[in-house]
């Protein structure tokens, strides 16, 4: 069994899709890419697909990670173009590896996400943001299945900052004067800390409200380095394994052995 790791998108309408309605489009992409999926067992069988922490409905995101299991070798970035071109454009699969590592979800321990906050002054923002990052805690609350349920914010954000918007990622927002883009990274913690948690935390410290929702992408998950403060690529150990394994297939081939001459 070959095990396939795919980072795909949500971009632009495409990320008001739900996690399931996304998981109907991928099975229907692997059925029409003809890949020799693995199938679970019992009554139902399914195709073995591992999703890792999905972004929530109605953001966007450049960092979504899952893994498919196969019967049969297939080369990964043969298999990347077909699923891309089965699937409809914003849900996008940008790059593939074997794995050869275990533990994926482990290397997603954070998130680096942008906020476009139109109708906000930069300054305004900025001015939240200190704010907040000079708070000890930063308390809210959220509903959930069992209740309200208050929890702290401060502690999962590692960097917070505002600045002027730089370009539209997201290509179908109206363009404004006053605009702030906030970028956010965010410990993966439990429970776990959106966007939206600290849009409600920047409210409660220096009642910054967005006059419209903000359009809110990730850019990057992976493997948080506490020291210089960056999210690393969560494929790279697999990348660095195939390339190892191959540098010693190669290393140890038997040489040719040269022709006999004659006696």
């Amino acid at each position: 069994m070959q095990r396939i790791r795919l980072r795909y998108t949500k971009r632009g309408r495409l990320r008001f899709t739900s996690h399931r309605d996304f998981q109907r489009a991928f099975e229907r992409a692997l059925r029409r890419a003809e890949v020799p999926m693995a199938y679970s067992a019992g009554f139902t069988p399914h195709p073995k697909v591992s999703y890792a922490n999905a972004a929530p409905t109605g953001t966007g995101s450049e960092a979504e990670f899952l893994e498919i299991a196969l019967t049969e070798h297939r080369d990964p970035e043969t298999l990347r173009a077909l699923l891309d071109e089965s699937l409809p454009a914003g849900l996008d699969i940008t790059d593939a590896v074997e794995a050869r590592t275990s533990g994926l979800a482990d290397r997603l321990t954070a998130s680096v996400w942008e906020l476009r906050l139109d109708g906000v002054p930069v300054d305004d923002a900025r001015k939240a943001v200190d704010a907040f990052l000079a708070a000890e805690t930063v308390e809210v609350q959220r509903k959930t299945k069992n209740g309200i349920r208050t929890f702290d914010t401060r502690s999962a954000v590692a960097e917070l900052v505002a600045d002027r918007p730089q370009g539209d990622p997201q290509g179908d927002r109206p363009a404004d004067d006053a605009c702030a883009i906030l970028r956010l990274v965010v410990r993966h913690v439990t429970p776990a800390v959106r966007p939206d948690d600290v849009l409600s935390g920047l409210r409660a410290v220096a009642d910054l409200a967005p006059p419209v929702p903000a359009a809110v992408t990730r850019l990057a998950q992976g493997l948080f380095d506490e020291e210089s403060g960056t999210v690393t690529d969560p494929l790279a150990p697999d990348r660095e394994a195939v390339t190892a394994a191959s540098t010693t297939a190669a290393a140890t081939a038997p040489a040719t052995a040269p022709e006999a001459g004659p006696a």
